[in-house]
C-alpha cells in the first residue's frame, strides 16, 4: 500500500504543479460543499483521481481501495462510492469526519464474518466545519467495516461516515482559512483557523462554517451577527466578477441594519483567504440586501483586524519601569518608584493607564500613574504578568490548595487604599501543570498558555469567557499548538496568527520558535546566547531577545545588536 501511496502522490503533485504555491502547508480538514454554480472560485487543489474497484478483488483489497479513494474528491467522492454496495453508496457522507494519519494504515481481519478493521496512527480528526483536533504520535484509532457480496463483488456494506487519507495526501490536499467573529463588544475581529479543500465549492464551505458558529474553544468567548436560524439559500456561493454572492435565508432580512453591517464585515475577512475574491454582497433569494439604513444613512464604525501594539517597549532599567524606543530608555510620566520592589518582567497596558510586573516574593504588582505600586498577588510561584486591552493585569499560580488558579486584576480607576476588583479560575486542564507564561492576545478574546509538566512544556490557545459586565469568568477548554521546543518558557503574541516561543538560558544558545495558528511545523529561528526575555510588536520585523550582552533584533535571519542598559523589553499587552 506504501508503494501505490508514493506513485499516487507524485501524481498529485505533478498534476498540481503550477498551483503548489498555494497549496496547504500542514493539517486539519472539514466538509466541502459540491456546488451547482458555474460562476465559482476555481481553488487550488490538485485533482486527485484514485483507481476504481477491480473485478475479483479480494475484500482487503476493495477495503485498501476504497480508503485510498478518500483523496478523490471530484464531484462528490464518485470512485469512493464505487466501493459501497448500493445503500451505502447514497447514505455514506464523506465529509462528516476526515482523520489524517500518519505513516501507512492497515486493513486486519477482526475474526468476525466478512469484518475488518481499518486501523491507523491518528494525527488529526477534522470535523465537517473544518474544525481539527490534533492527536499524540501514537494514538491508535481503528475504523470497523463489513463487506457483502454485491453481483459477485465485494462491496463495503457497513462503514461509518467520513475519510481517512494520510497526512503527505492532507498537506497538499487542503489549506488553512480563517473565519473571523466578533470580540464581545463587536469592535475587533477574531481570527478562527479552519482546513477546506481548496477547491471550486471552498466558497460554500467557509459560509456554512461561518454560520454554524466558533469553534468549541471560542464558543463563549466571542460573538457573531448572523441570526439564528439562517443557512445558505443554496448549495453554493457564486463568485461573479470577483465578487462572493452569499444569498441567505430570509432571516438576514429581519436583522437590523448594524447587524447587517456585521455579517458582511465578517464575510468579507473571511473570503479575504481566497484570491479570486475582492468584493462580497449580502442576499437573501436572489436578491441583493440593503446594508445601509435609508432612513438615517448610518454606518456602524469599522471593525480593528489584528490589532497592533504601540512601538515602544516597557523594560527595567536603573531599578525603575521605563519606557524603551529607538535604543533609548526613557521614564514613565506619573510612575512613582518601584526600585524598593526590585522589578522583572514588565508589562503595560496599550492604554497606559496601568503597568505590571513581578518583584521579590514572587509577588505581582500594579504601578498605576500617579499612585504608589499596589501589591496585587503573592504566591509561591507567578508567571509573567500581560495587560489585556481592557487593562486587565493577568498571572498564574499555585492557589491554597496547590491548584494551578488563573488570576486576573483590574487596578484601573480603584482609589489608593481600595480593593482591586479581580477574578481567579482554576481551569481542569491546567490541573496539575505549572503556567510557564500566559499572554492576552491583542483582540482580548484569547489567551496562549505556556505550561508545563515534568519539564515538557505544551502551548495551548483557551478563549477568554466573560459576564455581561466584561469580567472573566471562566477560560474555555483550549486547542493545542504544535512546539519543537520541550523547554520552552515564554511566548509572545507576533501578530493575530503567529506566537513566538521561546526558551531560557542563562549562558546556552537558545533557538526561538514562530508557531502559525495557520498550521505547519514549528519554523526556528537562529539560536542566540543566553535569552533571558523574548518581546514580539507588529510582525517577524518586530521580534526581539534580552540577553546578558545586551538587547538583541532578529533582521531577517541574523540577531543584530539594539541596545544596552535595559532589562525585560515587552510590548504592551
Amino acid at each position: 500500500m506504501t508503494r501505490r501511496w508514493l506513485r499516487w502522490a507524485v501524481l498529485a503533485v505533478v498534476l498540481c504543479l503550477g498551483a503548489l504555491a498555494g497549496c496547504a502547508q500542514m493539517p486539519i480538514t472539514g466538509s466541502v460543499g459540491k456546488s451547482r454554480d458555474s460562476a465559482t472560485t476555481r481553488g487550488n487543489a490538485p485533482q486527485y483521481i484514485p483507481p476504481g474497484p477491480r473485478d475479483g478483488a479480494s475484500p482487503q483489497s476493495v477495503i485498501e481501495g476504497f480508503f485510498n479513494a478518500g483523496s478523490g474528491y471530484q464531484n462528490d467522492f464518485t470512485v469512493a462510492r464505487q466501493f459501497l454496495a448500493p445503500a451505502q453508496a447514497v447514505t455514506w457522507k464523506p465529509s462528516q469526519r476526515t482523520l489524517v494519519y500518519r505513516g501507512s494504515a492497515a486493513v486486519v481481519p477482526t475474526g468476525r464474518e466478512n469484518e475488518y478493521s481499518y486501523e491507523m496512527d491518528l494525527a488529526y480528526s477534522v470535523d465537517s466545519q473544518g474544525i481539527s483536533t490534533p492527536f499524540p504520535p501514537g494514538t491508535k484509532e481503528h475504523l470497523d467495516v463489513t463487506v457483502s457480496s454485491v453481483d459477485g463483488q465485494w462491496r463495503l456494506s457497513k462503514l461509518p461516515d467520513g475519510t481517512a487519507i494520510p497526512e503527505e495526501t492532507f498537506k497538499v490536499l487542503y489549506k488553512s482559512f480563517p473565519l473571523y467573529f466578533f470580540d464581545p463588544g463587536f469592535s475587533t475581529l477574531v481570527p478562527d483557523v479552519r482546513w477546506f479543500i481548496d477547491n471550486s465549492g471552498v466558497a460554500k464551505s467557509l459560509v456554512s462554517a461561518l454560520i454554524a458558529g466558533p469553534a468549541p474553544y471560542l464558543r463563549s468567548a466571542v460573538a457573531t451577527s448572523f441570526p439564528q436560524g439562517v443557512r445558505l439559500e443554496r448549495e453554493s456561493v457564486p463568485i461573479v466578477d470577483n465578487t462572493a454572492q452569499v444569498d441567505l435565508t430570509s432571516e438576514v432580512r429581519d436583522a437590523s441594519f448594524t447587524d447587517r453591517q456585521r455579517m458582511h464585515a465578517q464575510l468579507v475577512r473571511t473570503f479575504s483567504g481566497i484570491s479570486s475574491v475582492v468584493g462580497v454582497t449580502l442576499r437573501s433569494n436572489q436578491s441583493e440586501v440593503a446594508l445601509e439604513d435609508p432612513t438615517t444613512g448610518g454606518n456602524i464604525p469599522q471593525p480593528t483586524v489584528d490589532p497592533q501594539v504601540p512601538a515602544w517597549q516597557v523594560a527595567v532599567a536603573g531599578g525603575e519601569l521605563v519606557r524603551y524606543a529607538d535604543q533609548q530608555a526613557a521614564r514613565i510620566d506619573g510612575l512613582r518608584s518601584v526600585a524598593q520592589f526590585n522589578p522583572r518582567e514588565p508589562a503595560a497596558a496599550q492604554s497606559q493607564q496601568v503597568y505590571a510586573f513581578l518583584g521579590d516574593g514572587p509577588a505581582l504588582y500594579s504601578a498605576v500613574p500617579n499612585q504608589p505600586a499596589r501589591l496585587l498577588e503573592s504566591r509561591t510561584r507567578l508567571s509573567p504578568p500581560s495587560v489585556s486591552p481592557t487593562d486587565w493585569v493577568w498571572t498564574a499560580g499555585p492557589g491554597a490548595t496547590g491548584a494551578t488558579e488563573v488570576v486576573a486584576y483590574r487596578p484601573v480607576g480603584v482609589a489608593e487604599g481600595a480593593d482591586v476588583p479581580h477574578v481567579a479560575i482554576a481551569p481542569r486542564w491546567l490541573a496539575g501543570r505549572t503556567v510557564e507564561d500566559l499572554r492576552v492576545s491583542r483582540d482580548g478574546a484569547r489567551v496562549a498558555v505556556l505550561s508545563s509538566r515534568d519539564g515538557k512544556a505544551v502551548l495551548q490557545l483557551a478563549g477568554i469567557v466573560r459576564g455581561p459586565d466584561g469580567v472573566p469568568r471562566e477560560l474555555a477548554d483550549p486547542v493545542t499548538l504544535p512546539t519543537a521546543d520541550a523547554g520552552a518558557r515564554r511566548v509572545a503574541w507576533v501578530d493575530e496568527l503567529t506566537l513566538l516561543v521561546s526558551g531560557l538560558s542563562a549562558t546556552e544558545p537558545v533557538a526561538p520558535e514562530i508557531v502559525s495558528l495557520r498550521g505547519g511545523e514549528p519554523r526556528q529561528l537562529p539560536p542566540l546566547a543566553g535569552i533571558h526575555s523574548i518581546s514580539a510588536g507588529n510582525g517577524e520585523q518586530a521580534i526581539y531577545a534580552q540577553t546578558p550582552a545586551g538587547v538583541f533584533q532578529l533582521v531577517r535571519t541574523a540577531w543584530t545588536e539594539h541596545g544596552k542598559g535595559v532589562e525585560y523589553p515587552a510590548f504592551a499587552g
